[in-house]
This record gives structure tokens, C-alpha cells and sequence, in this order.
């Protein structure tokens, strides 16, 4: 049955320059994909490491598999808790220097059950405005009160804190899906000690990336000790997929009875957490090193051509270049220039992003050749 409100909405987003759709992929090959006979140099995914494709991850997805079977059987508090979820949770626990850590089937789903299993009514949620939907999302859902300061503006943060009553929690990323750039953490630590507030910093875009041993940069400011809630997801960097929440154990033992996108959902399979433990081994070790020096020196590479070519780009410590464009049209048209030209950089529009910031969004990660890096800086300096 035809439903005339969606399909005006349809027509609406279309209208705007709105519309999306899918785009399915028949082949991954490290920085290229195939689809429908053509083929495109990658720039748009958050595989940071170059590790979801790597034959050490299919190798530990297989064993995996043969050890544990297809999937998990249950939710974790009936009988989907298997020996290897615990292995993993200790091992990121550790990872991220906390007493705990509780993994979760997506980063969505680790800030739907953190948040509101924390904080409710009467409480106070205040978040950078650029914070990632799942963030808001949890902090509507949880029914506290909710205030937002202009992105990284820590005076207005401050006053915010001066105001606030009763449990304070404080939300950022440490590094901004969208812009690239990094949260103020040292400040914002400062900040949140000075007035006695809880610290969630979302790590998704950061961890495995940046700081000793790819722990992220909580970690490589020195401030991580001091964070009370460290989010990240298990589906970037780890080139796998998944969620986390490292904390302190009474908050992991709070979580684990009232997080309900943990409770209520069957647990990932048990081969994926095996998978998990060896990525993060892989990123601990040397070649995590040499895997984040690849990236990071690839995103400088970019970067200094595009400077070069008096091309002015955001500066960020991760490997996230936004390409602002402006208006949807402008960032529709750009995308589809460079998909000619064999690049794949989907256009990132309102509502991801405000109105009138429609840009591209690169990424590069550790699998780009410097021929490939080369060449799209080449394209963008057409557009």
C-alpha cells in the first residue's frame, strides 16, 4: 500500500539534493573496490589499519568458526556468554587501562546502554555539538536534562558546569567523525575534575590510531587515567566490527544488569570475538605500529599537496579530511567528478552534517599506495 505522506517526503529529499541510497559493493581489494564491471580507489573508508581485508583476520575469522561454530545462541545473561567475550573484555580492559570493559554488537549500541543506564531524570547531560547521532540519541533517551556548548568552546562549557546540578556527564569525541579535528582533552579533563563531572570521551576515530600502542589519544595527551568512560567502536580501526565501554567495574557490573542494548540483543558470535583478540594483538604490537605510521604518513602526504597547491584543509592529527563544498548540489556534483575520475568519496550532507556544510569526507588509511594518494590529490585540485 502506497503511503502518500512517504512518498511526498521522498520527492522532498530529492528536492533538497537529500537523497541517498545504497551502494553495493561486488569486491574489496585493499584500497580498491568493484562494483557492476567498475572499479575505484577507496577514500571513504574508516579501515584505518587496512585490517578488515588482511589474511591474519580471515585466518582468525576461520579458526574462529571451527572452534566456536556460526553464532553466539543467545543474549549474554542467558547462555551467549562464551569463555572468549570475557578473554576479549579483559584484554580491552587492560588495552585502555581501566578495571573493565563490556563489548556490545556496535558502537550505537555501546551509547544507547551506557548512557541512560547512567544518567536520567534529574540529571544533567552536556555535549559538544558536534558529538556523533549516537551520542544524542543517548542522551534523549535517558531523560536527563540536556545542554550543548559550540564545538570544542570551553568557556562555554565551563559555564554550563557553573550551572549544572546534581550529576554532571560530560560527552565528547576525541576525534570528530566528521571534521577530522581533535576535542581539547587536557582542558576538557581540567574541567570536568574542577567540578567534580563525569567524562565520557568516544574514542571510535581514534583508537588504534593514534596514541602508545594505538590506544588513542586519551592515552597519548597522558589524560586517559582520568576519563571515566572510554567509548569506542571494534568496526574502524580493528577492521572488524563491534563496540566497547571501558570503565570502572562497578560501572561495567551496573551496565551488565541495566544497559539494555546489551541485555536485549543475542550476543555477537563468539568466532568474532576471537577474531578481536587478534586484532588487538596486531595493533599492540609492531605492526600496529608500522600499520599507523603507514596511515597517519599517508594523510601528511595528502595534506602537504594539497597545501602545495594553496588548497587550505582543516588541520587534524587522524586520518579524516573533510573537503567543505557548502551547498548539497556542490558536494553531489563534486562526488560524482571524482567517481568518474575513479575515486569513491561519497558527498556527507545535512542532516550528518549542518546545512551549508556539505563537503567530502576523505579518509586514508594504511592500504593506499602513494600513487594512489598522489592521484587524488591531483583529482581534488580539479573539482
Amino acid at each position: 500500500m502506497e503511503d502518500r505522506n512517504i512518498a511526498s517526503q521522498l520527492e522532498e529529499l530529492r528536492a533538497q539534493g537529500l537523497w541517498r541510497e545504497l551502494r553495493p559493493l561486488d569486491e574489496v581489494d585493499g584500497a580498491i573496490v568493484r562494483s557492476g564491471g567498475r572499479e575505484w580507489v577507496n577514500f571513504s573508508s574508516n579501515d584505518y589499519l587496512g585490517l578488515a581485508g588482511s589474511s591474519e583476520l580471515r585466518a582468525a575469522l576461520e579458526d574462529g568458526v571451527s572452534k566456536y561454530g556460526a553464532g553466539s545462541g543467545a543474549s549474554r545473561l542467558v547462555c551467549g556468554t562464551h569463555r572468549v567475550h570475557l578473554e576479549l573484555e579483559e584484554a580491552l580492559a587492560d588495552f585502555k587501562g581501566a578495571e573493565a570493559a563490556l563489548t556490545f554488537s556496535s558502537g550505537f549500541a555501546v551509547a544507547l546502554g551506557t548512557i541512560p543506564a547512567l544518567v536520567g531524570s534529574g540529571d544533567t547531560i552536556i555535549l559538544d555539538k558536534l558529538c556523533h547521532a549516537s551520542l544524542v540519541d543517548a542522551a534523549r533517551l535517558s531523560g536527563a536534562t540536556i545542554r550543548v556548548f559550540p564545538h570544542n568552546h570551553l568557556d562555554k562549557l565551563e559555564r554550563l558546569l557553573n550551572t549544572a546540578k546534581e550529576r554532571v556527564l560530560v560527552v565528547t569525541e576525541s576525534i570528530f567523525s566528521m571534521d577530522g579535528d581533535a576535542a581539547p582533552l587536557r582542558e576538557i579533563v581540567d574541567l570536568k575534575e574542577k567540578h567534580g563531572a563525569w567524562l565520557l570521551v568516544d574514542e571510535a576515530h581514534a583508537v588504534g590510531l593514534l596514541g602508545p600502542q594505538g590506544r588513542g589519544l586519551a592515552a597519548q595527551l597522558g589524560v586517559d587515567q582520568l576519563v571515566d568512560l572510554h567509548l569506542g567502536t571494534l568496526s574502524k580501526a580493528f577492521g572488524l566490527s563491534g563496540g566497547y565501554l571501558a570503565a570502572s567495574r562497578q560501572v561495567i557490573d551496573l551496565l551488565v544488569n541495566r544497559a539494555r542494548s546489551f541485555i536485549y540483543t543475542t550476543a555477537p558470535p563468539p568466532a568474532l570475538a576471537h577474531a578481536l583478540c587478534v586484532a588487538l594483538k596486531i595493533i599492540r604490537g609492531p605492526q600496529g605500529e608500522a600499520l599507523r605510521e603507514g596511515a597517519l604518513g599517508n594523510m601528511a602526504r595528502l595534506r602537504g599537496n594539497l597545501h602545495h597547491a594553496q588548497r587550505k584543509t582543516p588541520e587534524a592529527p587522524a586520518a579524516i579530511m573533510p573537503w567543505l563544498l557548502g551547498d548539497e548540489t556542490s558536494a553531489f556534483v563534486a562526488s560524482r567528478k571524482l567517481g568518474d575520475a575513479g575515486f569513491l568519496a561519497p558527498c556527507i550532507r545535512y542532516p550528518t552534517v549542518a546545512r551549508g556544510a556539505a563537503r567530502l569526507r576523505i579518509t586514508v588509511g594504511a592500504a593506499h599506495s602513494t600513487g594512489q594518494i598522489d592521484a587524488l590529490a591531483q583529482a581534488l585540485q580539479t573539482l
